[in-house]
């Protein structure tokens, strides 16, 4: 299997048509233009695998929350800071085992109410661009693995409340975010469609709600991608 980096990470390859493909995750903050991977020598110096990057317009959403959602105390500063750490690391995971499937089911049935990339306005101050993909449903519904996966970290935490991560595989991993409880726990293997938690509004929220992120060599991408359904 080659191995391949994007800004230093690795990235999923796999066997396709007689040869490899590499999927990259494309972060949003990525500039436009041509950009390259690399695929690594065990002989030599990196080969560059260019390619473009193109641009994609995305809605805006302007919402109005509470100021302690948007002016932090310096203790909750200080608690996000710690558990950006821990999140970078669950991001980081890459596993030896290839994703048992790349066509994923919807982890909870309801009403996608944001989608990816979305630009959010909190109380008209800019926010990073919307990271995953919001799908609505009444606190308790059942969320369920959308693929096969290992889980690789828990925790309650101050933006995403309470959470699950998923890695299926190679640096493919899913984020469940403000759950109203955690039914797994970390090593657990989960199989499609197995219970991994309950939907709540813990966290930064407006309502009960799924937060769903996917993650590529560490990039977060539109789960869209992923479904088997438009």
């Amino acid at each position: 299997m080659p191995e391949v980096r994007f800004q230093g990470n690795p990235v999923l390859t796999v066997q396709h048509a007689g040869g490899w493909v590499a999927l990259v995750g494309i972060p949003l903050s990525q500039p436009l233009g041509q950009t390259q991977a690399e695929l690594r020598s065990t002989t030599g110096a990196p080969l560059a695998l260019p390619f473009q990057v193109t641009g994609k317009d995305y809605v805006t959403q302007y919402l109005t929350v509470a100021p302690k959602h948007v002016d932090l105390s310096e203790r909750d500063l200080s608690r996000v800071r710690a558990e950006q750490v821990r999140i970078r690391e669950a991001f980081s995971v890459f596993s030896p085992e290839l994703p048992n499937t790349f066509l994923f089911v919807s982890p909870v049935p309801g009403v996608r109410t944001s989608s990816f990339g979305s630009r959010r306005f909190f109380n008209n101050q800019p926010r990073n661009p919307h990271s995953g993909m919001d799908i609505a449903a009444p606190v308790g519904t059942p969320v369920r693995a959308p693929a096969p996966g290992l889980v690789v970290n828990t925790g309650d935490y101050f933006f995403n409340g309470k959470s699950v991560f998923l890695d299926h595989g190679r640096g493919l991993i899913s984020m469940f975010c403000h759950l109203d409880t955690i039914d797994v726990a970390e090593g657990d293997q989960l199989q499609t469609g197995q219970l991994l938690g309950r939907v709540g509004a813990t966290g930064r929220v407006t309502g009960p709600h799924l937060h769903w992120s996917v993650a590529l060599n560490t990039a977060l991408v539109d789960p869209a991608l992923f479904l088997q359904e438009p």
